[in-house]
């Protein structure tokens, strides 16, 4: 058997984009994934292996340090390649040293993956630089708790008081006003700038900044709890300047995301860009077209065309299975000429080795039908796209003299009615600020979900589509969008929803 090894592996804090490059590479190829409460849902998307939750929760019952240090010896052993996920860094007040020496003393190898520490991460997404030239020259990073478990003296955070710039408390708002109390008595000014950051680097983060004497009763009542961290020290005031993330028109919105689940991913990352939070609700599922046979017959005799085109992601991938089952590949376009509506169709065809001739500039289909006019010639266009589509590109080119043969690649379902309770509840007790249609059917799916309250339900956030057909659609419905974007892509959605925001 394979000697097993495991990885300490720090997801950093918040934001799942701020893992590092080996740590994502170690990740997607671990047999195991141990992670804590921390790491953030949509890096564990990333795992190809089995995934086990040990985060430590207070007040809850969770797993112990022990058997997780049990746990990862007895994988190691059994052969497995395990990655040990931590939010933050795995060596600063994370336990990761306890379980390196766990591993040292089973004669298991491991390695250390650093990942941006928290505080550090946190005081950055809150506009604050920890350390500062004229601010600040020197950092502390500490626990609320001693080594046992228990609480640090008030003379021991008297101590600490004045011995640096900036004071970084994890774990520490159990105790905050003793904490923040004992620092005051150490010889620290009440007046000295102080802060609390929740949940940060995250589309949830919150911050409330005052002083050392008031900012423990407005902490409370703004509601911060943890995991949070208390910043104290001058650097806290350039967060009137400094502030980047949680100032953005988008900032802490939940965006709901009614696309199919495969495509929904892409999406979701573009949301979480934008200082967002992604809603995942597929109201979609892709399916094979009635007659799979036909499409294989088209990739087949795909070179037999003058112009092959295609108006969607989901087009490309499915027309490319047919010629992988048909032992063919994209050198089976041979001379045809290829089209594509939209950039991300394009982007698709690029990743199996093809550019398109011809993109459509306004990302419709009439757009397209002119460009492939205006090229003079005339002969047998294959257009392999959705069971259920728009007539208009088609017409369009049998009116100019092309012969067309349009093929069913795939064909789109609503997703199970079992889940529309739960879509009416997001809607209903308004968990979702934004509603995101990036295509006609996913207006349609959800009015299917929805019943006959959809219009009513959908007004309760604002409705953002893709572009003048998708709102065609939800007008359909009695839904008037508040947002229709000019470009017909999710980044060219996103800054119209952004400038509608902000403005």
């Amino acid at each position: 058997m394979a000697r097993g090894k495991v990885w300490l592996v720090g997801a950093g804090p918040g934001d799942p984009g701020l893992i590092t490059a080996r740590g994502l590479e170690l990740l997607r190829g671990a047999d195991v994934v141990l992670h804590d409460s921390l790491a953030h849902p949509s890096l564990l998307v990333e795992a190809h292996g089995e995934v086990r939750d040990v985060g430590k929760r207070y007040g809850v019952e969770s797993p112990t340090q022990s058997s997780i240090n049990e746990q990862l010896v007895a994988l190691a052993r059994a052969g497995k390649r395990v990655v040990r996920l931590k939010g933050g860094d795995p060596f600063l007040f994370a336990r990761g040293g306890e379980e390196a020496e766990a591993l040292a003393d089973a004669g298991i190898p491991f390695e250390v993956v650093p990942g941006v520490p928290s505080p550090v991460g946190a005081a950055a997404y809150a506009g604050m630089s920890l350390t500062h030239r004229e601010l600040s020259s020197s950092v502390t990073f500490i626990t609320g708790s001693d080594r046992a478990g228990q609480e640090w003296s008030p003379a021991a955070w008297q101590k600490l008081a004045t011995a640096t710039d900036t004071i970084c408390v994890l774990m520490g708002m159990r105790r905050l006003e003793e904490i923040l109390a004992a620092i005051v008595a150490g010889g620290r000014p009440g007046d000295t700038p102080a802060a609390v950051i929740q949940w940060g680097a995250r589309p949830e983060q919150r911050v409330v900044t005052a002083t050392l004497e008031t900012l423990a009763p407005l902490a409370r009542t703004a509601g911060l709890s943890n995991p949070a961290i208390i910043v104290v020290g001058e650097i806290v005031e350039l967060r009137d300047r400094l502030r980047w993330y949680d100032s953005r028109p988008l900032f802490g919105k939940r965006v709901l995301v009614p696309r199919a689940a495969h495509q929904a991913t892409v999406t979701a990352h573009a949301i979480r860009e934008r200082a967002a939070l992604p809603v995942l609700f597929p109201v979609i599922e892709i399916h094979d077209p009635p007659d799979v046979e036909r499409l294989r017959r088209a990739a087949r005799a795909v070179e037999d065309y003058s112009w092959v085109v295609f108006t969607s992601v989901n087009g490309v991938e499915r027309f490319f299975s047919a010629l992988k089952d048909v032992g063919r590949d994209a050198r089976a376009f041979g001379r045809s000429r290829i089209a594509a509506i939209g950039p991300k169709t394009g982007d698709a065809l690029e990743a199996h080795g093809l550019v398109a001739d011809r993109v459509a500039e306004e990302f419709v289909g009439e757009s397209l039908a002119a460009a492939l006019t205006a090229e003079g010639e005339r002969g047998r266009v294959l257009i392999p796209r959705a069971l259920v589509a728009r007539e208009e590109l088609p017409a369009a080119l049998r009116a100019a003299g092309f012969e067309v043969d349009v093929v069913p690649a795939y064909r789109t379902e609503p997703a199970s009615s079992a889940r529309a309770g739960e879509l009416r509840r997001l809607l209903e007790e308004q968990l979702v600020d934004v509603v995101l249609f990036t295509s006609g059917s996913t207006v349609v799916s959800s009015c299917q979900l929805l019943g006959e309250n959809a219009a009513k339900l959908l007004s309760t956030a604002t409705v953002a589509s893709i572009g003048p057909i998708t709102t065609r659609a939800a007008r359909e419905h009695g839904i008037e969008p508040a947002v229709t974007a000019s470009e017909f892509t999710v980044d060219g959605l996103l800054d119209a929803l952004e400038a509608h925001l902000a403005g």
